[in-house]
């Protein structure tokens, strides 16, 4: 189940469940909109895959399955490319 992580990791804004401008790569490293297509261009800067739209969870089915509240900030990894 994705984590679902609450914060970009370039730029530290939230980013809650419902969000429609968080993106995602295979290892669920998490980014807002602005970040990918300003400084990532689309490209996850830890393991160089894919950034995709991270799917939201119905708003029925976070008391069951919660989002994460673990926050990554790795600005320094954020640089623009």
């Amino acid at each position: 189940m994705l984590q679902l992580r609450p914060g970009c990791e370039c730029c530290d804004r939230d980013l809650p469940p419902d969000a429609t401008d968080a993106f995602i790569c295979t290892f669920e490293c998490t980014f807002c909109a602005s970040c990918v297509s300003k400084r990532l261009k689309g490209v996850c800067p830890n393991c160089g895959g894919d950034l995709t739209p991270r799917p939201r969870r119905p708003a029925s089915k976070l008391a069951r399955f919660p989002a994460s509240t673990e926050r990554v900030f790795k600005p320094q990894g954020c640089a623009p490319r």
